[in-house]
């Protein structure tokens, strides 16, 4: 049986944004808002990026720039991908920003990341909430890298108010953060398709499993339903195994 829930306050949003269809078995993750702010963070990130490498080598230009009109066409509309891409980040920072405070968990759960990444245990740790330690240093390394693209990329966008010596900085590290997004993004798509199956539908429909959440994020189930991870996993496979 489905039910519908309104977007919660609790993270920021509100009811007028609309509604999520949460059905049994299911726990609402992202509301309708957070999800439009994501994909809004998403798709000016890829025009900006692809426009950027449009500009970056005379190899890339070839086949990129026809993409936008022209190499002077992606040379004008790069600057205003990246304003909108910074907008985008200002939204998800100001919805995000009390989920992403870094804490104790975190610094465990850093610890333990080569068993994260090598799978050797099936369930993450009971400290581990909405986000884990990994998607909060993604989460972080955009904000910063925004925040680069923005300083370097407004005085890039003047080149005649810089000497040659300055304008070979801001290139330096305008090109370094792009580098740094573009292996952060390859690994968020990995996590968030083959890493983690049920991640991508968070940022789809909303809406994870139980299982997923008591598995991945076992203190926010715990916040999020009352009941203990751990004795929801080992019911379900008493469950499995009748």
């Amino acid at each position: 049986m489905a039910t519908v829930e309104q977007v919660g306050r609790r993270s920021g949003e509100t009811d007028r944004y609309g509604k999520t269809v949460v059905y049994e078995g299911e726990i609402l993750r992202h509301g309708a808002y957070t999800r439009v702010v994501h994909w809004a963070v998403a798709i000016t990130f890829l025009l900006a990026l692809l426009s950027g490498f449009a500009l970056f080598t005379p190899w890339l230009y070839a086949w990129l720039a026809p993409a936008f009109g022209s190499g002077a066409r992606a040379r004008l509309l790069h600057p205003w991908f990246g304003i909108a891409f910074v907008i985008a980040m200002l939204f998800q920072l100001a919805g995000w920003l009390d989920d992403m405070r870094w804490g104790d968990p975190d610094r465990r759960w850093l610890k333990r990341i080569k068993q994260y990444v090598t799978n050797e245990e099936r369930a993450e740790a009971d400290d581990v909430g909405k986000f884990n330690g990994g998607q909060k240093i993604w989460f972080w390394s955009m904000v910063v890298c925004g925040a680069i693209f923005l300083v370097t990329g407004i005085f890039l966008w003047f080149p005649e108010a810089l000497g040659r010596t300055l304008a070979w900085i801001c290139y330096f590290f305008h090109d370094l953060a792009g580098l740094i997004m573009l292996g952060g993004f390859f690994v968020h798509i990995y996590e968030s398709t083959g890493g983690i199956p049920g991640t991508f539908r968070s940022m789809m429909r909303g809406t994870v499993s139980e299982a997923w959440a008591w598995t991945h994020h076992p203190r926010w189930y715990r916040e999020q339903t009352g009941r203990d991870a751990r004795q929801a996993r080992e019911a379900a496979e008493r469950t499995r195994r009748m």
